[in-house]
C-alpha cells in the first residue's frame, strides 16, 4: 500500500482575469514561504537571432528596475533574511525567493518589480553580456559539460531545442534592448505564467499580491514553439586531453507519452544508481570509468535517452563494447528484483522532492504549465506500480531501435564508427 502518497496537502488555484494562474500550497509545519514566478518559455522559444536571450533576460532581471537599483533588489530580500534566485532551461524560466511567511509580500513585490519594471540599462546590459561570455568560455574549457551541449545540437540539428542555453558570443553580443522588450512582450505573457507559493502562505493574500503585481499585463495569445524533431548523427572533437568524454543517445519520449514511465525505469535500471548494470559492469567490475550514467530527458513533445561517461583514451573501445552489450542485454533480461528496486527508488525521489517548499513550488508550477492541473502523487505511483518487466524490456527495445547520436571529446582513436554503433544497438 502506498500510504505515503495519499497525504496530499491542500493546493488552492485561482486564475486572474488576464489568464495568469496563482497557486498556493499551505504547509503548516513550515515557518518560511517560498514564492516563485514560472514562465513557460525557455531557450527553445528563441528565434535564431535571439539565441541566448532567455538566459540573458534572467540575468538582467536583477540589474535594476524603475523602483530599485540592483543593490536595493538584493537588500530588500536579504534585509528580511531571504534569498532570491532564477534559472533558465529549455522550456521554462523561473524566478523565486524564500523568506519568512510574514514577509511574503516583500518577496512577491520584488519578483513582480523585476519582471515588469526592469530597465535593461545599456551599461548593465554590456556588463552582463561579458559575464555570460565568461560563463560560455568556462563551458568550452570543461569537456564533460561541452560534450552534452554538442550532444543536444547533434540530436536536434538546426533547431532551437538543440541549441545551448547560453547562446554564442555572436548572438549574445548582438542582443539589444529592443530585442529584449519584444521577447518579453511575446513570451512573458499571463497565459504562460504561474505565480506559486508554498509554506507559510495565505492564498487570498498571494492572489491579491499577484493581481497588484501582474494584473495589468495584457492577455496575449500563446505561440507554440517549433516542434522538436530528432535527427541524430555524430560529432567528434579530437582534443589532447587525459580523458575521452562520450555521450551515446537515442530518441526518447515526451513526459506526456504513455510510455514515459517505462522508459524512465529502463534508464534507471541500466545506469541510474550504484546497483545499476552499467555502474556495476563498467566501474566496479572493469574499472573503465570513474562514473557512468544512463538518462532519459523528457520534453513537452519529444525526449532523449542516452548514456554518458568519461574514460582514458586507451579504454574507449572497451568502454563502448561493454556499454553497448549492457544496453542490449537489459532489453532481454531485466528482472523482478531490479524492477522492485527501481520503483522504490523512484518513489523515494518523488517523496524527497515534495519535502521542501521549493520542491512543492516547482511541482505546482511545472504541472500547471504542462498539464493545466496538479497530478496527485498517488496517480503517478499507480502508473509506476502497474508496469511489468515486459513493459520495461519493450520500452528498452523501442528506445534502442532509434537512430543513434554519438558525441565525444578528447582522445578518440578507439571510438567505433557510428554505423557500427547503430548495428551493435539492435536488440
Amino acid at each position: 500500500m502506498n500510504h505515503h502518497f495519499v497525504r496530499e496537502k491542500r493546493i488552492d488555484i485561482t486564475r486572474l482575469a488576464n489568464g495568469l494562474t496563482v497557486a498556493t500550497e499551505q504547509m503548516p509545519e513550515i515557518a518560511t514561504a517560498t514564492l516563485g514566478v514560472w514562465i513557460g518559455t525557455g531557450s527553445r522559444h528563441e528565434a535564431p537571432q535571439e539565441h541566448g536571450l532567455s538566459h540573458l533576460i534572467e540575468h538582467m532581471a536583477f540589474k535594476g528596475t524603475e523602483r530599485r537599483t540592483a543593490r536595493q533588489i538584493a537588500e530588500d530580500i536579504e534585509n528580511v533574511g531571504g534569498d532570491i534566485n532564477a534559472a533558465t532551461s529549455v522550456e521554462y524560466t523561473s524566478y523565486s525567493a524564500r523568506v519568512l511567511g510574514e514577509n511574503a509580500d516583500v518577496a512577491l513585490d520584488v519578483l513582480g518589480d523585476i519582471l515588469t519594471g526592469s530597465l535593461f540599462d545599456p551599461v548593465e546590459l554590456a556588463r552582463e553580456k561579458s559575464v555570460i561570455l565568461q560563463e560560455y568560455a568556462a563551458v568550452e574549457d570543461t569537456p564533460d559539460d561541452l560534450v552534452y551541449d554538442a550532444f543536444m545540437e547533434t540530436a536536434f540539428p538546426g533547431q532551437p531545442i538543440g541549441r545551448p542555453i547560453l547562446g554564442t558570443p555572436d548572438t549574445v553580443g548582438s542582443i539589444d534592448g529592443a530585442m529584449i522588450h519584444a521577447f518579453l512582450a511575446r513570451e512573458y505573457i499571463p497565459a504562460k505564467m504561474v505565480v506559486a507559493a508554498a509554506g507559510d502562505v495565505d492564498h487570498g493574500q498571494i492572489v491579491a499580491l499577484a493581481e497588484r503585481c501582474f494584473g495589468a499585463l495584457p492577455s496575449v495569445p500563446q505561440r507554440e514553439p517549433e516542434p522538436g524533431l530528432y535527427g541524430g548523427g555524430e560529432r567528434r572533437i579530437q582534443r589532447k586531453l587525459e580523458q575521452a568524454n562520450i555521450v551515446l543517445g537515442l530518441p526518447g519520449l515526451s513526459f506526456k507519452d504513455p510510455g514515459y514511465y517505462a522508459a524512465h525505469l529502463f534508464a534507471h535500471i541500466l545506469g541510474g544508481g550504484l546497483t545499476s548494470r552499467l555502474w556495476h559492469e563498467v566501474r566496479e567490475t572493469r574499472g573503465l570509468a570513474y562514473s557512468i550514467e544512463a538518462f532519459h530527458w523528457p520534453f513537452s513533445d519529444c525526449g532523449l535517452f542516452g548514456v554518458g561517461a568519461g574514460t582514458a583514451g586507451k579504454d574507449v573501445a572497451e568502454l563502448m563494447d561493454v556499454t553497448l552489450a549492457c544496453m542490449r542485454k537489459a532489453t532481454e533480461d531485466i528482472g523482478e528484483v531490479e524492477m522492485t528496486r527501481a520503483k522504490a527508488q523512484m518513489k523515494v525521489a518523488l517523496l524527497t522532492a515534495l519535502e521542501t517548499p521549493g520542491g512543492r513550488l516547482e511541482r505546482i508550477s511545472r504541472q500547471l504549465l504542462s498539464w493545466g492541473r496538479i497530478i496527485p502523487s498517488d496517480e503517478i505511483v499507480r502508473k509506476v506500480d502497474a508496469l511489468t518487466v515486459d513493459h520495461v524490456r519493450e520500452a528498452g527495445r523501442s528506445l534502442l531501435r532509434g537512430a543513434p547520436t554519438l558525441t565525444a571529446i578528447g582522445p578518440l582513436k578507439g571510438l567505433p564508427p557510428l554505423a557500427e554503433v547503430a548495428q551493435a544497438l539492435r536488440p
